[in-house]
């Protein structure tokens, strides 16, 4: 292994311990506030809020799982169901995001799947005030073609991120938050595809396709 492909794989470790941080830490307060609480009713909203903490914490790690991860279990190819739930899960979290799915292809590479899961949770993490997360999927003409679209009352986006997604950010200025996005850059430069992305005030749109095979 590298020196820089290394430094990937400590930051996107970075990335997911931050991401973890807020659900765990929330499960470890809730631990000792039941332990000292007696009052019944505390104890329930205890136990509601440990549940709650619980399940953003499962939904995370099943999500960094298939995202970051080598998708053990899985074959080549994977049910789009799969992420679809993920991200689901993820956005259901929050809130205040609405998810709108265009799905034209039963399954998908799991690199496909990777480029998806991981341009889902940008446009996520775009919406700072909540919005409409769609996504696109389908495969035609030997290549995956994805697409997702955040639409909301405020974007977020650091431009880095966007450099880190065409590659025209140097890999010396890589971070935890940027590494993601450097990553989809990564794999499909490595299969022949390409990503693109385009920011207004209303909207982030990131397309990207992936020859399969």
């Amino acid at each position: 292994m590298t020196d820089n492909a290394i430094d990937l794989a400590s930051l996107l470790c970075s990335r997911l311990c931050h991401d973890m941080l807020s659900p765990v830490g929330a499960l470890s307060n809730g631990l000792e506030l039941l332990a000292e609480e007696k009052d019944p009713e505390m104890r329930k909203r205890c136990m509601e809020l440990l549940e709650q903490s619980a399940k953003i914490s499962a939904d995370k790690l099943k999500f960094f799982r298939l995202a970051f991860g080598a998708a053990g279990g899985f074959g080549e190819y994977v049910a789009v169901e799969e992420p679809r739930a993920l991200i689901d899960a993820l956005a259901g979290n929050n809130g205040r995001i609405t998810v709108n799915w265009s799905l034209g292809a039963p399954m998908l590479p799991k690199g496909a799947v990777k480029l998806l899961l991981n341009l889902a949770h940008i446009g996520i993490d775009a919406l700072v005030r909540g919005g409409t997360l769609d996504i696109g999927a389908e495969s035609r003409e030997g290549a995956s073609e994805i697409v997702v679209r955040a639409a909301g009352p405020r974007i977020a986006f650091d431009p880095n991120i966007g450099k880190a997604l065409d590659g025209t950010l140097p890999p010396v200025e890589l971070s935890s938050r940027t590494a993601p996005a450097w990553m989809l850059h990564l794999l499909a430069q490595r299969q022949g595809g390409g990503l693109q992305y385009a920011l207004t005030p209303e909207a982030l749109v990131m397309g990207a396709v992936l020859p399969e095979g």
